[in-house]
C-alpha cells in the first residue's frame, strides 16, 4: 500500500518519472500523516469506551486483576496469542506477520491507578473511593490495545513479531521488575523495547531525548531522638529535637545548592514530618521523624546525596546532644534512552505529526518511571506525547486529571508507525 512507503522514496519516484507535483514535500508528508490519523480516528470511539471503562474501575499497583482480564479479553477477540499472569498481573499479546520474519519489537503500556480521590464530573468517574487514574495509564492501555487491533487487521503491513506488553505496578516501580523476573524477555524475545507516556503539553506533539530522560527515585527517613521536656518551665533542661529538625531541613537545601555541580540536575524534598501532639502542645517531644524524596540523573550525584543526608543528620544530632537514625532506600533508576532507538522513535513520531511537532532534545524530567529497568535489559526508547488541547484538565497526579480521548489516535498511530518502520526496513 502506498502509505507504507516513506515520503522521500515516493517523492523520488515521482521526480524520476517526471510527474508534475501539485504540492511541496512538506505538504505531501502532511497528507500522508493525515491519512493514517484519519484511519485511526475511526477507532477512537471504540477505544474511548474501553479507556473510560478502565477509568471507572481503577486498580492500584499490583492489584490490576480486572484490568488485565479486560486487556486479555480484547487481545483474544482480535486474534492475538495471549499470555496472562506475567509478573502477577502482566499481560503479553503476541502478533506475528503474514510473512514469517525473525525480527521482533516490544511495545509497553502501564495499567495501574493512583491512590487519590477523584474530583471530576465525568459520567465515568472512579467507582472505587480513594483510587483513580490520575496519570493516564487508562489512556496508555487503550492506545496500545488500539495498535494491537489495527496491526492484527493489517498483518501484511509489517514483517516480524510484535509483543504488546501490558505492565502492572508502575506507580510502585515494581511491575517492570516483576515481569522481567518472570522471564519476560526470555519468553517473549524482542530486538528492542519502546514505551510512551502522556504529558500536559500540546496535543499532536511528541518529545524525547537520547540519554537520561527521567530520574532515579529514592526515599529517605531520619529519626532524631532527644530527651524532650516541658516547653515552658523546663525548656532549658531538654535536648530539643524540634530545633534540630528545623536546622536539618535548612541544611538539606545546601546539598543541591552547594554540593552538586550547577550543570547537574537533582532534587531533595521533605514530604513528611511527624512529632508531638496538638493536644499537649506544651510538651517538647523526645522524638521526631522526617521523610522525603531524592531525584537524580547520574549515579555519582545519587551517591553524593545519600552520603550528605547521612552526614548532616548525624553531625547535627551530635551538635544538639541528640541521636539520629538514617534510612535511605533506593527505588527507581534513571531512565536512559538508547541513541539508535531514540532516532527510530523520532522517525516514527515524525511520520505521524511531522518533524516540526517532534522535540528531539527535550529537558529531562525529574519524575521516575520503571520502564527504565526494561531499558537495562534491551535497547529501546521512551517518548512523551502531548495530551493538552486547552479544554481538559490533565495535570498528572491531580484529582482533577482526566486523559484526553482526542489524544488516542496520536498514540495509536505512533505505535503503528513504529512497528511498520522497524519491521519493514
Amino acid at each position: 500500500m502506498i502509505r507504507f512507503l516513506s515520503s522521500t522514496i515516493l517523492y523520488s519516484i515521482l521526480l524520476h518519472n517526471q510527474i508534475s507535483l501539485i504540492c511541496t514535500l512538506e505538504e505531501f508528508e502532511t497528507k500522508m500523516n493525515d491519512s493514517l490519523l484519519m484511519e485511526v480516528r475511526d477507532m477512537q470511539a471504540e477505544l474511548a469506551i474501553i479507556r473510560q471503562d478502565i477509568h471507572a474501575h481503577p486498580e492500584m499497583a499490583m492489584e490490576e486483576k480486572r484490568t488485565s482480564t479486560l486487556v486479555a479479553s480484547k487481545l483474544k477477540q482480535w486474534d492475538l496469542t495471549v499470555t496472562e499472569g506475567v509478573g502477577r498481573f502482566g499481560v503479553v499479546g503476541t502478533l506475528t506477520s503474514v510473512k514469517p520474519c525473525n525480527r521482533s519489537i516490544g511495545l509497553r503500556a502501564d495499567m495501574d491507578a493512583l491512590q487519590l480521590i477523584e474530583r471530576n464530573n465525568a459520567t465515568y468517574i472512579s467507582t472505587k473511593l480513594g483510587a483513580m487514574h490520575a496519570c493516564g495509564h487508562d489512556g496508555h492501555t487503550a492506545m496500545l490495545l488500539g495498535a494491537a487491533k489495527y496491526l492484527s487487521e493489517h498483518r501484511d503491513s509489517f514483517c516480524g513479531t510484535v509483543q504488546f506488553i501490558f505492565q502492572p505496578g508502575e506507580e510502585r516501580l515494581a511491575g517492570a521488575i516483576a515481569m522481567i523476573n518472570d522471564s519476560l524477555f526470555e519468553r517473549f524475545p524482542v530486538d528492542a523495547i519502546y514505551g510512551l507516556h502522556n504529558v500536559p503539553e500540546q496535543l499532536g506533539t511528541f518529545s524525547i531525548r537520547a540519554g537520561p530522560l527521567m530520574a532515579a527515585s529514592d526515599r529517605w527517613n531520619v529519626t532524631f531522638r532527644g530527651t524532650g521536656g516541658h516547653g515552658g518551665a523546663g525548656a532549658h533542661l531538654a535536648t530539643d529535637v524540634t530545633v534540630l529538625e528545623a536546622q536539618f531541613i535548612m541544611a538539606l537545601q545546601t546539598i543541591v545548592s552547594r554540593n552538586i555541580n550547577a550543570i547537574d540536575s537533582a532534587v531533595v524534598s521533605v514530604g513528611a514530618i511527624q512529632s508531638g501532639s496538638f493536644v499537649s502542645a506544651n510538651v517538647m517531644p523526645s522524638e521526631i521523624r522526617i521523610g522525603g524524596t531524592a531525584r537524580t540523573l547520574t549515579a555519582s550525584v545519587r551517591d553524593l546525596i545519600e552520603r550528605r543526608i547521612n552526614e548532616l543528620a548525624t553531625n547535627l544530632a551530635t551538635a544538639f546532644g541528640c541521636t539520629a537514625h538514617v534510612e535511605y532506600r533506593r527505588g527507581g533508576i534513571t531512565l536512559v534512552n538508547h541513541d539508535e532507538q531514540t532516532k527510530r522513535a523520532i522517525k516514527a513520531a515524525e511520520a505521524v505529526v511531522g518533524s516540526t511537532n517532534v522535540t528531539k532534545n527535550r529537558e529531562p524530567l525529574m519524575a521516575s518511571e520503571d520502564f527504565a529497568f526494561m531499558l537495562l535489559k534491551r535497547p529501546g526508547a521512551f517518548i512523551f506525547m502531548g495530551n493538552n488541547d486547552g479544554t481538559v484538565l490533565n495535570k498528572l497526579h491531580s484529582p482533577n486529571y482526566n486523559f484526553n480521548d482526542d489524544a488516542i489516535p496520536y498514540g495509536v498511530a505512533y505505535w503503528i508507525s513504529l512497528v511498520q518502520q522497524e519491521l519493514n526496513d
